[in-house]
């Protein structure tokens, strides 16, 4: 997904541009803290005390010049108009929280607002056109035959792998359908310019660490298939990149 990001930043700023980002929901800040080292000023959005102090523990161990380019807000991503001016970022991220808003047009319309003219909206969202996927391949036939009629599912354990934070028990949350979020981007005023597929072969890989040689094998896999149809379309996640008009 960085790479991925990366490669619609290259193609949609100048080179050298120090880009104003907003990073709602930022988690642990590791994108946030990517971007800072690459130069950016970066404003990561978090709800979350125990994940603010995360970042702010990893944000103290970098040297002054990025702590200085990084700023961490407590805050509710669904109330960036309260703390930013309209057109105030270039780049606005929301990875892994649209499923967990019942409700996701109106975060998306304030993050809209936020994007400068030509700005670039990056959003990490499950995949709510194959939630059958990971139980079928798991040769888990009853949860397979339920996810066929809902976009809702249960995160397990290791969710944090795939950018959601960490499962809770009894936890039920969303999934979105690319169709939908097509028309919502379009109706704010971002629409959508591209998406990829995430964890298209991974999603029931092991966690133990791939030897170096077989995870660029494994990343080269993963990134052909993101971007190709029709791998991507049954992806465990979607990554859709808006752009502001």
């Amino acid at each position: 997904m960085a790479r991925q990001l990366d490669e619609q930043i290259a193609g949609r700023f100048p080179v050298g541009q120090r880009l104003r980002v907003l990073d709602v929901g930022m988690g642990q800040g590791t994108q946030a803290l990517r971007l800072a080292r690459a130069g950016h000023r970066v404003t990561g959005l978090e709800q979350n005390p125990t994940m603010i102090a995360s970042a702010r523990q990893a944000l103290s161990a970098e040297p002054e010049g990025i702590r200085e380019r990084m700023r961490i807000i407590e805050g509710d991503g669904r109330d960036t108009g309260v703390h930013f001016l309209p057109g105030s970022f270039d780049v606005v991220l929301c990875h892994g929280v649209l499923m967990y808003v019942d409700e996701p047009d109106p975060l998306l319309a304030g993050l809209a607002r936020m994007l400068a003219p030509g700005g670039l909206l990056s959003l990490l969202v499950r995949n709510g056109d194959a939630p059958a996927m990971r139980p079928g391949l798991s040769g888990d036939w009853d949860t397979a035959l339920t996810a066929f009629e809902t976009t809702a599912y249960s995160p397990t354990p290791d969710s944090a792998r795939a950018g959601e934070p960490p499962s809770r028990p009894g936890l039920t949350v969303r999934a979105d359908r690319l169709a939908a979020l097509t028309a919502t981007l379009a109706g704010i005023g971002a629409p959508l310019h591209t998406w990829y597929g995430v964890r298209v072969f991974t999603d029931t890989a092991p966690d133990d660490a791939p030897l170096p040689a077989e995870l660029e094998h494994l990343l080269a896999a993963e990134e052909r298939a993101g971007r190709a149809d029709p791998y991507r379309g049954v992806a465990a996640l979607l990554h859709l990149c808006g752009v502001r008009g």
